[in-house]
């Protein structure tokens, strides 16, 4: 006997994470809707994505965080709601709270997480107060009484590997509210590499498709209700150290390396303010994806769950960067 796949609402899918999850339920054959609003759909950018998801069979509803009723609408016609908004956004998902209280009807709800585990962290300013932010949202699911599952999905390989985890390189974009990665020809490094800390943290990291995958397996799956999902591959748990020397095998050449110390990193943190450092001194310095077991009392991990989903490792995805 087959059940049915639930339908599932993806609010904030014209974004970076948005993007592949809309694509990963589509393509899992769940009936899949996206909230998107007006002003997108003349944006040239996520006017082209918006076509995308249609032709991949998506239902687009028209909506926005700060129209209850559109909110409520479009809620009531699914079962399950995906959030992926932006950062900035993060305590604007109280709405989407509301408006799942009011529909009544939702048998799951995913907030916007994708990253660190927001509870098991030893971040400094100002990631601290951000990731705070992501634990009022916890809280509020919690006191509602709303199903949950949170998605701790570490580091994506498109913001970390494409530059083998290459923070101040020129690639990178810094703008407030997100990274851009300059097209998908970065590539690593192939003569000398900064390292933050001595290099040794060990950490996760993930292909964005992968973690899309993971994340739609869940909605349907009993063992991940009120719970935190890991994606926590072992061929995706390494550190630093170990990813350059993985790189320089492939490209048969040892890199000119440089470390940067702790005491540097928060000094750089602090002037100017940067959240983005304050979370890579966590992940790459005090190693905080990897500091903790995970318990059944609160979470499970995705590729134990899910052995069939054939994930990318980090050697693979370095191969196709040769």
């Amino acid at each position: 006997m087959t059940t049915e796949k639930s339908k599932i609402l993806v609010i904030g899918g014209t974004g970076y994470m948005g993007e592949f999850i809309v694509e990963a339920s589509a393509k899992a054959g769940n009936p899949t809707f996206a909230l998107v609003r007006e002003a997108s759909l003349s944006d040239p950018v996520k006017g082209k994505t918006v076509q995308r998801f249609k032709d991949l069979g998506v239902t687009i509803l028209h909506g926005d965080l700060n129209d209850h009723e559109s909110l409520v609408k479009a809620i009531k016609q699914v079962d399950v709601v995906i959030s992926a908004v932006g950062s900035k956004q993060i305590l604007d998902q109280t709405k989407i709270i509301s408006a799942i209280k009011e529909a009544g009807n939702v048998k799951r709800f995913l907030p916007a997480e994708f990253g660190v585990d927001v509870e098991r962290t030893s971040a400094v300013e100002p990631a601290k107060s951000f990731f705070a932010r992501k634990v009022q949202i916890r809280k509020a699911i919690e006191a509602e009484r709303i199903p949950y599952t949170y998605i701790v999905s570490n580091c994506s390989a498109g913001f970390y590997l494409r530059t083998l985890v290459q923070f101040e390189s020129s690639l990178i974009s810094h703008t407030r509210d997100k990274v851009i990665i300059f097209g998908e020809d970065s590539v690593p490094p192939r003569d000398k590499v900064t390292i933050l800390g001595d290099g040794s943290a060990k950490v996760v990291i993930n292909k964005e498709e992968d973690i899309a995958a993971y994340t739609i397996r869940t909605v349907d799956d009993p063992r991940t209700l009120n719970k935190t999902l890991y994606i926590k591959p072992p061929k995706n748990t390494l550190s630093t150290n170990d990813m350059v020397t993985l790189w320089e095998k492939k490209i048969g050449k040892s890199l000119e390396k440089t470390h940067i110390s702790e005491e540097q990193i928060l000094k750089s943190i602090q002037v100017p303010i940067d959240v983005f450092k304050s979370i890579n001194h966590s992940i790459y310095v005090k190693g905080d994806l990897t500091s903790f077991t995970i318990e059944p009392s609160f979470g499970v991990e995705a590729s134990q769950l899910y052995p069939d989903i054939k994930y990318t490792t980090v050697d693979e995805y370095l191969s196709e960067l040769v």
